[in-house]
């Protein structure tokens, strides 16, 4: 499908957003590793919904201001973008690092969102449930640890062992490093805050990982 990219101004921070599709909005938070390209599962997506996805602060073609110190720091950013684009009734599915990111979102407004979709979200720490330490994997191996298929992660590996993506690898892992290094993806604060997600929320996590839970959770297919 194709997606059309634009630069919008949020507070003097560009953001570069890309776009496609019809429908109810559903925003799409990415993970550490960036979005080099538009992954299948966002035409799926497309196919119904009008979906948005913008590069973090310091990913893709998005500024890096210096004012952005930390994830609650892009998350309030985000949701005055959602002002800035005027959407209402907003569909928020985060993916690791972006998965992070939609709940300290959440925890703070769901006034213009209609649901919140998690997918192996970082930014709770569960006590004993060991977490792979991206800063100290080369780009290869995390490519075929995020694939439970290991075609898949070895189709992933080759792709990340080229220069494009070695080059963008490194400034993806700079920009995460800013968010992630110091307690590693999580805010312990976080879990406390949990109970103001007041709208449907679907948790997704792969089977041979662990994920927390938090008191009867609602659960909505976007």
């Amino acid at each position: 499908m194709t997606f059309a990219r634009n630069t919008i101004d949020v507070n003097g921070c560009k953001l570069s957003v890309a776009r496609a599709g019809v429908g109810a909005p559903l925003i799409y938070l990415h993970g550490t590793d960036g979005l080099a390209e538009w992954p299948a599962i966002l035409d799926t997506w497309a196919e119904r919904f009008d979906v948005i996805v913008p590069d973090h602060p310091g990913f893709g073609a998005s500024e890096n201001p210096g004012w952005i110190d930390d994830v609650s720091d892009v998350a309030y950013l985000y949701l005055d973008a959602i002002e800035v684009l005027g959407l209402s009734g907003a569909h928020l599915v985060g993916q690791s690092l972006g998965g992070w990111i939609a709940l300290e979102m959440a925890v703070r407004s769901t006034q213009r969102l209609r649901s919140l979709t998690l997918i192996s979200a970082a930014g709770i720490h569960v006590k004993g449930v060991p977490k792979a330490d991206i800063f100290i994997i080369d780009a290869e191996e995390l490519a075929r640890l995020s694939y439970a298929d290991r075609k898949l992660g070895e189709d992933a590996a080759a792709r990340a062992a080229t220069e494009k993506y070695q080059d963008l690898a490194i400034l993806n892992r700079i920009a995460s490093a800013r968010f992630g290094w110091q307690p590693r993806f999580f805010n312990p604060r976080l879990d406390r805050w949990l109970h103001r997600v007041n709208v449907p929320t679907h948790i997704i996590w792969g089977e041979q990982t662990a994920s927390f839970r938090r008191p009867t959770p609602r659960h909505s297919t976007v």
